[in-house]
């Protein structure tokens, strides 16, 4: 049975959660995914030490309890990847507890996440990106088959998210875009004359007054919901025999490799993707070679 959670503890937690709010601007998912790790940590060290804690002991957790905590969650099922993000919202707290109240942490702070595997995007080939931007225009209703195909156009011709596109307001897309993504971070996205062609095609259809609210509407005219985006591409992808990793998310993967294959350097493309770290652009510089690779294996097989 678990033991209560000192309120020292919980206290603390609650204060750094509203710092990564409202001071670092992490976003709200970011933040209850944040608190639910830290909750379980908290919650570990309350079953595992048996009695309550106060900070000082919270910053200075011995390794061989940090080790006990990692291998319970690894039990528990949890992955790499998954185990290695926990570990990281532990660490920031830990971070802030330090600053706050002093004391030596260098054990946390210090130790390793498991090694995994980073997953590589899949994009599209561009050719299929291009079929899917007219195909995904299948909707019997002329507007929303138009209103797909300007969504679709948005996600490729400018890496934008789907949460991104489906925040646009006003009825005519600029020549630049000004687009606020992950965290609050806002970001200056040139828009293609073939994007603004597609939206305002849309606008023109869309039988709905969208002088106010979202750009993108649903069939009742609400905010026009991802899912229904998501529907349009699984039906469009699976009349063009596409894989089930064509989804909307992979047309941002599209737009940053197709840019990368065409002379982009990875500096501007995180700029326009809106990455803080250029390590998280940096993936798609792998891309092709692990395609290389897998056509060298089909020609070249071992005997």
């Amino acid at each position: 049975m678990s033991l209560a959670i000192p309120p020292a503890a919980r206290d603390a937690m609650g204060r750094w959660l509203l710092h990564l709010s409202s001071l670092d601007g992490a976003s709200p998912a970011t933040v209850k995914a944040y608190g639910a790790d830290v909750t379980r940590w908290l919650d570990f060290l309350a079953r595992h030490w048996g009695e309550g804690y106060g900070i000082p002991a919270l910053i200075a957790v011995p390794q061989g309890d940090i080790r006990a905590w990692m291998a319970s969650e690894r039990a528990s099922g949890l992955g790499s990847r998954s185990l290695a993000r926990r570990l990281s919202a532990v660490k920031n707290f830990t971070d802030w507890l330090v600053e706050r109240h002093g004391g030596d942490a260098t054990v946390m702070l210090s130790a390793r996440a498991p090694k995994y595997r980073r997953s590589l995007p899949r994009p599209l080939p561009e050719a299929a990106a291009r079929e899917m931007m007219t195909e995904v225009a299948h909707h019997p209703e002329e507007w929303i088959a138009a209103r797909d195909q300007a969504v679709v156009t948005l996600l490729y011709g400018c890496g934008l998210r789907i949460s991104e596109a489906l925040a646009l307001t006003g009825t005519a897309l600029p020549e630049v875009l000004r687009v606020t993504g992950k965290g609050g971070k806002e970001r200056l996205v040139p828009t293609l004359p073939v994007a603004r062609e597609a939206v305002a095609h849309y606008v023109r259809l869309c039988p709905f007054d969208l002088t106010t609210g979202p750009t993108f509407r649903g069939a009742r005219g609400g905010p026009l919901n991802a899912a229904i985006v998501a529907k349009a591409v699984a039906q469009a992808r699976a009349r063009l025999g596409l894989p089930a990793s064509a989804t909307p998310h992979a047309f941002r993967h599209s737009f940053a490799t197709h840019l990368l294959n065409a002379g982009g350097d990875l500096r501007t493309i995180q700029t326009l993707l809106g990455h803080a770290s250029l390590s998280s652009t940096q993936v798609y510089t792998s891309v092709d070679s692990a395609r290389l690779m897998e056509v060298y294996s089909r020609a070249h097989p071992r005997a």
